[in-house]
């Protein structure tokens, strides 16, 4: 590297005595700095002295006048000059290192991408989970009797209105808001009920209930035992009928689900006068009436799964009306709740079973549980009988090293049971109990 330096033009202002508010500026030294790269000039400014014939005793004079502060003028340095090359300083990457670079910055961004794609995912399955959870809640909001009860319908046949006091029915669905309809059905005089499901289930429209009731006159249920008494006389044949069994036996025929209640509006068969005795004994052609009616009753029970009510009038026949709605608005509720696998197990921690590790740990809890089940057996006597024999192995082994059935049956009679800071023998009662329910080999056997 080669320096040149060059002084440049200097002016100097004559020293009068005249001329003492004039300032002298100073002198500039300029350098330039030659480099292989560039030229960077520099300044650097000079305070002019005064000439050393002047000032031979070595006294330095001021470079202002007489009685003014001294000012430097500095000179505008000069701007730098751009380079073209890079310094060499500065090492330039390779082709690899910016590749690398490059697929650190890409994994790194596709790591990005992941992460909120997965959040994302994440925040759509805790909102679907919601979203089942919400509509498990309102579903089974709207299963609840009071709800569903608003989801029933009920259906009375035309041919129902006019008998005398049907108006009774039709008053009591009215006052209790209830809904209903008049329309013709496909078993006369017959009343059916359908229920409106909830949106989220699959089923399409209103679902048909399988409760019908029919109301029958006195008349027309004599005529129903007369067909039932001919057809069990011809073997079961069922013969040519006129009265309204046909079309109730080709409704149980189509729909085998279909449960029936027939309400007679008329009194029991031991209050029935002697005209209508004598009409049915004449008609039946046998002397034993009640027989011949009880008869008929087990068959429509047994075969075709049809009751019979008898009724005083249409108060009681709203009143059973009234029962079996209330009752079909609980059936969705209850097959809810009893959806389980054993619906007869209660909850609660102390209901729950015992985990068994692979070490066996844990199985003595098993043999305490098992103990408590027995009849008025509590935790802190199945606790000392534990303590006394850890297994029911051990337990059977001490009952074959004892003579007699006596012996065995009071072998546990002794051990002590600490409870309530008091102590007690466990008896002979749970002895036995215990001893019965570990070696006796009738299932049926009541243990006490």
């Amino acid at each position: 590297m080669a320096r040149v330096l060059k002084r440049a033009k200097t002016w100097e202002i004559s020293e009068s005595e005249n001329d003492s508010d004039i300032e002298t500026q100073p002198e500039c030294l300029v350098a330039y700095v030659q480099d292989d790269s560039n030229i960077t000039a520099s300044s650097y400014t000079v305070v002019k002295q005064k000439d050393n014939d002047h000032n031979k005793d070595g006294q330095q004079s001021s470079s202002t006048t007489q009685g003014e502060p001294r000012q430097d003028a500095l000179a505008p340095p000069l701007p730098p000059a751009r380079s073209s090359t890079p310094s060499p300083g500065r090492k330039r990457r390779s082709r690899e290192e910016m590749e690398a670079d490059r697929e650190k910055a890409d994994e790194r961004k596709k790591a990005r991408e992941q992460l909120r794609v997965s959040k994302t995912k994440e925040k759509e399955q805790k909102r679907l989970e919601q979203q089942t959870r919400n509509d498990a809640a309102e579903r089974l909001k709207s299963y609840r009797p009071v709800n569903c009860l608003k989801c029933l319908t009920v259906f009375i046949d035309p041919a129902l209105l006019q008998e005398e006091g049907s108006d009774i029915l039709l008053g009591t669905l009215s006052a209790f808001e209830w809904r209903f309809s008049v329309l013709s059905q496909k078993l006369p005089q017959s009343i059916t009920w359908t229920r409106d499901l909830p949106q989220c289930d699959e089923a399409d429209g209103p679902v048909e209930e399988e409760q019908t009731l029919l109301v029958l006159s006195l008349s027309d249920f004599m005529d129903m035992v007369v067909c039932v008494k001919q057809t069990l006389q011809s073997d079961g044949e069922e013969l040519e009928m006129k009265s309204v069994l046909r079309p109730l036996l080709e409704c149980l025929n189509s729909n085998t689900k279909m449960v029936v209640t027939v309400l007679v509006l008329g009194s029991c068969p031991g209050s029935w006068g002697h005209a209508i005795r004598q009409t049915l004994l004449s008609r039946l052609g046998t002397k034993d009436l009640i027989l011949d009616i009880e008869e008929v009753l087990v068959y429509l029970q047994l075969y075709r799964n049809v009751s019979v009510a008898f009724l005083d009038g249409w108060q009681e026949v709203t009143d059973h009306v009234c029962s079996v709605t209330k009752a079909l608005s609980k059936r969705p509720f209850k097959r809810l709740t009893e959806r389980v696998e054993l619906p007869f197990c209660v909850d609660g921690s102390w209901a729950s079973g015992a985990r068994v590790e692979r070490d066996g740990s844990g199985l003595g809890q098993v043999w305490s549980r098992q103990i408590q089940q027995l009849n008025r057996v509590s935790p802190a006597v199945a606790s000392a009988l534990v303590a006394a024999y850890p297994s029911p192995w051990l337990l059977l082994q001490a009952y074959e090293g004892v003579a007699t059935e006596e012996e065995r049956r009071g072998l546990l009679a002794g051990i002590l049971v600490k409870s309530g800071g008091k102590e007690r023998r466990i008896g002979p009662e749970i002895s036995t109990r215990v001893y019965r329910s570990l070696t006796a080999q009738n299932p049926q056997l009541v243990l006490d």
